[in-house]
């Protein structure tokens, strides 16, 4: 191999590992929480947060004002001083005080194109920056909607047809006031490679520091990378390739290479300076790596001071002796809840209802591995964490007739809306169609209007739904066997109550293209009703029962119902899918108590008075014009992985996500259970903490902005703040925010696990992801010793004592 091709080979391996550093976001209508620098968890958080600080200009922790007003009241002395003793350093107070009042500016990272706009007088003229971001975005969003014409050059991919675009639109060179800049488009060469070495051979760019200064360019088009990073996640788990990566890459590079030969010879007599002061940065790319790592380190300190007095207290709670529950020979009702932090609240007010209930919590896709397929479409949806493929599809068996009725009513709506969305018939369509949608308008405005969703309307019209894999119908052995893992998952293997409510949840908002985010992350941006269903069907199957009782051991009582159930969120109200039975016990009764309950305990952070929340929490959903309807998994800061008994009593706040666990029945079969929830319930927890986290440490580049300007890019692609700017990805301001003040405090997530130390330190040790996301302080893992009275923290393959809060006081 020549050292031309050589070259070349290491300039395609940078971009592809500059590539590789970003994470996916998915579309609006599988709108799930993603830790946005998850392809970095190989690296410290802190080595990701200061190398995307001198890339960037990212912001992964809280400005000094932040940490400044939790100061003596959250964050005390005890909590640095705890900071500075894990880090093996002495505590010096003085000097971390002063930094809350400090505010020096490092040096960052200069593209071209910002170095250019370094001689540009930016307050008459747009800089190249805000261009050439507007400029790939647009294309991109035509580009994924399929709306751009194929490239001339057959096989030439996203690169060819931006180049096709760009080079036959001459309003740039206008835009900009830059004559010539267009001969410099038609110059550049066909063939991304031949971009590549030539922008290499331009900029004298050797390969080793090739894939920050990729990375760097990625970085300002991050939304766009983060879809092509979704397009190349949904290909790899389909076992296929798609990675247009380096393409979306050479399309930016290009930018550089225009300007990098326009600026020279429009602008000779600056073009030497600014080029020798870009090439320089080169040369001091360690020593600026270096310096944003030491200037980190005290706010790390206080990020760290930060979480410990939040663990210190849930320390003193968790540690407090259990009061004793009283003996119940068999509970009355039970109902199974997915993990997340809003489930928290319905479930102590459903159990403060009668000591008898027993509530449990589960993934909410309800371990079920399913992709769902309405009857009469082609169209068929994930059911289960991102992380994941689909095995199972499940379809409604409806007749013939059902179907093609169900069928032509999906295509007719489909082309009424499609008329309106094309711009030739658009005012045409507004001319004839205007008097109605003005009269709706008018109703919807002062009378709001339930939620509607075209795909969940679908679901449960009495037909029942078959279960496909390969194409072939499971059989009720197959089922039983899928569900007696689920219920083994789920600790629920005997003792069952003549009710068990299984609740998936889902939201009910209005005019919100982030509303699949407020549903089941673990169904991926969808509500849990056909997981629910789908399970409440098998496990009320009569042939199903009778292979769990002589296949798996799991004897369902004959009395038993499972009944599907859906928690909105938004209302709290529980709905049922299907009709209570009548047991005996009221249980109409305490559902509706415990959803009135937890409307109280809601209200309040949504600025509406308790007295009213029966009536203000519903009008809201209903309400196209709110941007709170409610505050989502805002503040989840701790996944507690136990017994229910371990937290029955206490008030978690809606803080916590909770998955009961019973590691002595896991034991007997080597703690697979435990080995599923610390690769995915977990991780998925740690994904929506993080994401959370960054929507409110870096809002412009990691929160998809104000909820009023957002338009809608490719249906459902993600959207623009505006009608430009990069695509927005990750939480809108509103959904963590409250207009004075941020609602969710950004730490990391806790993660705590009732389970013998030998297990946990084996999955952590046999799985690299998980224990990247320990070593690497993504979350924090904690054990529950109630033996030795203790609660302890795994880092780096060792067990320390963690402190409460009384402790850290006391020392």
């Amino acid at each position: 191999m020549s050292t031309d091709d050589l070259r070349a080979a290491a300039l395609r391996d940078a971009a592809r590992n500059a590539g590789e550093r970003i994470a996916p976001t998915w579309p609006l209508d599988q709108l799930i929480a993603v830790n946005p620098w998850w392809e970095m968890r190989d690296q410290s958080l802190s080595a990701v947060s200061a190398r995307l600080a001198a890339l960037g200009q990212v912001e992964c922790l809280m400005p000094r004002n932040w940490y400044r007003a939790h100061w003596q009241r959250e964050i005390r002395f005890e909590h640095l001083a705890a900071t500075a003793a894990e880090s093996g350093v002495d505590l010096d107070e003085k000097a971390l005080l002063a930094w809350l009042d400090g505010g020096d500016q490092l040096a960052h990272w200069h593209n071209f194109s910002d170095q250019v706009d370094g001689t540009r007088d930016l307050e008459r003229q747009v800089s190249w920056h805000d261009e050439i971001v507007h400029q790939i975005s647009q294309f991109c969003a035509s580009f994924f909607s399929g709306d751009t014409p194929l490239p001339a050059v057959p096989g030439a991919g996203l690169y060819g047809a931006w180049l096709d675009a760009v080079r036959n639109d001459r309003g740039i060179e206008i835009m900009m006031g830059e004559r010539g800049l267009h001969r410099q488009f038609e110059a550049l060469p066909d063939d991304e490679d031949a971009l590549f070495q030539a922008a290499a051979e331009a900029f004298e760019l050797g390969a080793e520091l090739a894939e920050d200064y990729f990375h760097a360019l990625l970085l300002e088009v991050n939304g766009w990378a983060s879809w092509v990073a979704y397009l190349r996640w949904q290909a790899n788990l389909a076992g296929g390739e798609d990675d247009r990566m380096p393409s979306l890459l050479a399309v930016r590079l290009a930018w550089e290479l225009v300007l990098w030969r326009h600026h020279a010879e429009q602008h000779a007599e600056t073009a030497a300076i600014v080029r020798r002061q870009w090439r320089q940065q080169f040369e001091r790319l360690p020593e600026l790596l270096r310096q944003h790592r030491d200037a980190q380190r005290p706010a790390w300190t206080w990020q760290r001071a930060a979480e410990l007095a939040f663990q210190g207290s849930l320390h003193d709670s968790l540690l407090a002796p259990v009061p004793a529950a009283a003996a119940v020979a068999r509970p009355s009702l039970q109902a199974v809840f997915c993990i997340d932090v809003r489930s928290e609240v319905y479930r102590r007010a459903l159990e403060d209802q009668d000591p008898s209930i027993q509530t449990l919590g589960f993934a909410g896709f309800f371990g079920l591995p399913i992709a769902y397929a309405p009857a009469g479409s082609a169209y068929e949806r994930p059911q289960l964490p991102g992380l994941l493929p689909s095995a199972i599809t499940v379809v409604e068996a409806e007749d013939a007739d059902r179907v093609k009725a169900r069928s032509q009513g999906l295509n007719r709506r489909a082309r009424w809306e499609a008329v309106g969305k094309k711009a030739p018939a658009a005012f045409g369509f507004v001319e004839a169609a205007g008097i109605g949608y003005a009269l709706r308008l008018l109703r919807e405005s002062f009378a709001g209007a339930d939620p509607v969703h075209p795909v969940n309307e679908l679901c449960g019209h009495g037909g029942r739904f078959e279960l496909r894999q390969d194409g072939a119908a499971l059989d009720a052995a197959a089922q039983a066997g899928l569900v007696a893992g689920v219920l083994g998952a789920m600790t629920l293997t005997d003792r069952f109550a003549p009710v068990v409510l299984l609740a998936g949840h889902g939201s009910s908002t209005r005019n919100n293209p982030h509303a699949a985010g407020l549903d089941c992350g673990a169904c991926c941006g969808q509500t849990g009703e056909v997981n629910v269903r789908v399970l409440a069907q098998v496990l009320n199957d009569s042939e199903v029962r009778a292979h769990l009782a002589a296949d798996h051991g799991i004897t369902i009582p004959g009395d038993t119902r499972f009944l599907p159930t859906l928690h909105d969120t938004t209302t709290d109200e529980l709905k049922l899918l299907e009709a209570l039975p009548d047991t005996g016990a009221p249980l109409a009764d305490w559902i509706a108590a415990a959803s009135a309950a937890t409307r109280r305990e809601r209200a309040p952070a949504l600025g509406v008075s308790p007295a009213r929340s029966d009536r203000a929490l519903p009008a809201r959903s209903r309400d196209w014009s709110q941007v709170r309807p409610e505050w989502g998994l805002a503040g989840n800061a701790c996944f507690i992985v136990a017994p229910r008994s371990r937290s029955r009593h206490l008030d978690l706040g809606g803080r916590s996500f909770l998955h009961d666990y019973d590691w002595r029945a896991d034991a007997e079969n080597g703690y697979p259970v435990l080995e599923l929830i610390m690769t995915a319930p977990m991780v998925v927890t740690h994904w929506i903490n993080m994401q959370y986290n960054a929507s409110v440490t870096d809002p412009s580049r990691y929160g998809s902005g104000n909820k009023v300007l957002h338009n809608v890019v490719g249906g459902n692609l993600g959207v623009f703040e505006g009608n430009g700017g990069d695509l927005r990805i990750g939480l809108p301001l509103q959904s963590v925010h409250d207009g004075e003040d941020w609602v969710h405090p950004p730490l990391r997530l806790s993660v705590y696990l009732d389970a013998p130390a030998e297990a946990i330190a084996a999955i952590a040790d046999k799985h690299e992801v998980v224990r990247q996301l320990i070593d690497n302080e993504w979350l924090y893992l904690f054990r529950l010793d109630d033996e030795a009275g203790e609660i302890q923290r795994l880092y780096r393959g060792r067990w320390s004592v963690a402190a409460s809060s009384e402790a850290s006081a006391a020392a």
